[in-house]
């Protein structure tokens, strides 16, 4: 009874929670009145902020080993733009969560915010609880819904994790979320096991341990009220020490690894079939149940024991011998299907033994389908055990019933030896099949073997586990291509009254109609937010809007597709020149000393587009040198004239240039020459 009580509240616990979401969706999902029943809801778009969801009251999962599951929802709400999606993962403790998924991405945690893969950094929250038995209450949840979700909601016994998904902008959302809302799941490490062979109190779960020991999970399975309800005193424990301690022998693979022979895992529901869960793990760790004399359940592991009851012809009224040597239904081949964690614990096949040329579909093949082994190695030797199982000869004994025997301890044995000489069944060992029955009325025992070689267990991984199926690689997804060849130039057209106006023109390669480009410009200064502007498909080409003349802009460029973005190219920098024609030079340029001023004088081009002339001296003949000392803004063929005064001592140089409105210069005009 010991498991009964916390279970009972773990289900009333799960209960409540699973009423409380269906209130809560009946609320936020009402039904339609018949008048809006006519009008068939739209299908919620990303940019909605909609997530669509339908979930039937599960019953409460239970995990042994490791394995990935997804959760079952008891908590999903909205706030402040972001969904908060609570999902239980087991209903009782668990050891840890080793790996969470979204979708098939494997993703990094830190600090309760997502690391890996960079695409959800800053919009991803998470938050695990182990479900121990008074656990404190999700942080996440009291402090964004205190008004339903207090301390109180502490989920004991539920070994539950939170996400926070926050919105992401239109623009942004499928680039953040490309396959919407994240379907989660995680490999976990499952319940804390009683093992015999240690100190262990089996009175306290707290001083359990983590393991993925079949035997050890078959034990509390046989125990737990999920599974076989009985409880620890029901066990022979001895005989659970044995198989833990065979499952637990080191084995070489193929490729000479080390691994556990019997260590796997799987999880289930509590309203599944408990039988076929138990006939899951026994196949898996190669178990054999029974009852003993004393009542207690024990188990024969999975190792090849030395008879101790030998049957002989004195002992036997009747037999049966069957060599089940048939060409047309001897089995040549057995196919093996278990999970494996290199495959994301997804399920594969493993290599056929024996015949590899046998159709599957025929009598002639068998599959060992078993989701709780999770090496390759193993699931091997599986299949070497069925083959030899499937083919070996078959016998029906009738013995005599002794109470000062050996024989009498058949029923509680897996192994016996028959020696019939001349039978082929010379100091043969046998492997009974089913329960031996003993008939008081006639004291006798009945019972079915199959005829097995010393050698049954034996498994030379080097040349009978033959190559496991190469795993496919996961094509990690690029994106949208970065645009090839990203060019940009700046053009100029002519506006109203004859002006111009500068633009940029942006040119890349094609690659695929299926591509739209955006192209985005901002003043190289950063003084105006960027702009820009989206080409059409199949365009190679996109311009800019008016750009300030003179003015120096940076420029890159991005593709879409479906809504998604490639990641930017390098910037491009460029001056923005509306007028590439350079105005004339100015006439008449003289200059006159007297004293420490000097004064200069000029005639303007006589150029339409002339905006400014500037004036420039220097102390050396080399214009290279000279530095702007004045500038005369329009005056179309009009004199000008400037005073250079309070020079020192010395020669000095000056020089005339005339330029347009972007700036594009003319040739310069001097020196004039003064010695003060």
């Amino acid at each position: 009874m010991p498991f009964l009580i916390p279970f009972i509240i773990q289900a009333v616990i799960a209960l409540a929670i699973s009423a409380a979401i269906t209130l809560a969706f009946s609320l936020l999902f009402p039904q339609r009145r018949p008048q809006q029943q006519q009008q068939q809801s739209a299908v919620p778009k990303p940019e909605d902020g909609k997530y669509a969801f339908k979930q039937n009251v599960p019953s409460l999962p239970v995990v042994l080993g490791r394995v990935k599951k997804p959760g079952d929802y008891v908590f999903l709400e909205e706030r402040q733009g972001q969904a908060f999606h609570g999902m239980v993962m087991a209903g009782h403790r668990i050891e840890g969560f080793v790996q969470h998924y979204l979708h098939d991405e494997a993703t990094t945690f830190s600090g309760g915010g997502i690391v890996t893969p960079a695409h959800f950094v800053g919009y991803v929250g998470l938050e695990e609880k182990l479900g121990l038995d008074l656990q404190v209450a999700s942080t996440v949840l009291t402090t964004w819904f205190p008004e339903i979700w207090t301390a109180a909601h502490r989920g004991d016994g539920l070994a539950y994790c939170v996400l926070n998904y926050a919105t992401a902008a239109q623009e942004k959302y499928t680039e953040i979320y490309p396959q919407q809302m994240p379907q989660h799941s995680a490999v976990v490490d499952g319940a804390w096991l009683y093992d015999p062979r240690t100190n262990q109190d089996p009175g306290d779960p707290e001083t359990w341990s983590f393991s993925t020991n079949l035997a050890l999970e078959r034990l509390w399975h046989l125990t737990h009220p999920t599974g076989g309800k009985l409880s620890l005193d029901d066990m022979h424990l001895p005989d659970w020490s044995a198989a833990a301690t065979i499952a637990d022998q080191v084995v070489l693979n193929r490729e000479e690894e080390e691994e556990p022979r019997y260590h796997g895992g799987l999880w289930y529901r509590a309203d599944n079939d408990q039988v076929e869960i138990g006939r899951l793990l026994d196949e898996a760790g190669e178990m054999v149940l029974y009852e003993r004399a004393d009542g207690k359940i024990g188990v024969h592991p999975g190792v090849l024991v030395t008879p101790d009851i030998r049957i002989t012809a004195a002992d036997i009224l009747s037999f049966r011998y069957d060599a089940n040597k048939r060409l047309a239904t001897n089995v040549l081949a057995v196919r093996g299907r278990l999970t494996d964690p290199d495959a994301v614990y997804n399920t594969v096949d493993a290599a056929i033994y024996g015949e590899p040329y046998t159709g599957e579909d025929t009598q002639r093949t068998k599959t060992v389908d078993n989701q709780a082994v999770q090496y390759h190695n193993h699931m091997q030797r599986l299949q070497k055990l069925a083959f030899i199982r499937a083919n070996a000869p078959r016998v029906s004994l009738v013995i005599v019933y002794d109470a000062f025997s050996a024989t009498r301890f058949v029923r509680y044995r897996r192994f016996v030896r028959v020696h019939l000489p001349g039978r082929d069944l010379d100091e043969a060992i046998v492997e009974i099949i089913g329960r031996p029955k003993l008939s008081l009325q006639n004291l006798t025992y009945t019972f079915d073997a199959i005829v097995v070689p010393a050698t049954l267990y034996s498994f030379d991984a080097a040349t009978e586990e033959g190559v496991r199926g190469t795993l496919g690689e996961a094509v990690e997804p690029t994106g949208v291509p970065v645009p090839e060849n990203f060019a940009i130039g700046i053009a100029a057209e002519v506006v109203t009254a004859g002006q111009t106006q500068a633009y940029g023109v942006a040119s890349w390669d094609h690659l695929s109609d299926a591509l739209n480009y955006e192209l985005e410009w901002q003043l190289a200064d950063e003084s105006a937010p960027p702009q820009s502007v989206m080409s059409k498909s199949g365009e190679t080409e996109a311009r800019t809007q008016a750009l300030a003349d003179g003015a120096t802009y940076r420029f890159r460029l991005r593709a879409w597709s479906n809504g998604a973005p490639s990641d930017w190219t390098a910037y491009e920098t460029e001056l923005a020149v509306a007028d590439t024609v350079a105005p004339g030079q100015p006439d008449d340029f003289d200059s006159v000393a007297v004293g420490s001023t000097v004064t200069l004088s000029w005639t303007n081009p006589n150029s339409p587009n002339l905006y400014r002339t500037e004036l420039y001296r220097g102390s050396t003949g080399s214009f290279g040198s000279a530095v702007l000392i004045y500038t005369s803004n329009g005056g179309i063929a009009e004199p000008r004239s400037y005073d250079d005064p309070a020079l020192a001592a010395g020669t000095y140089y000056w020089w005339l240039v005339s330029k347009n409105a972007s700036g594009v210069p003319a040739l310069p005009v001097g020196p004039e020459t003064q010695t003060i």
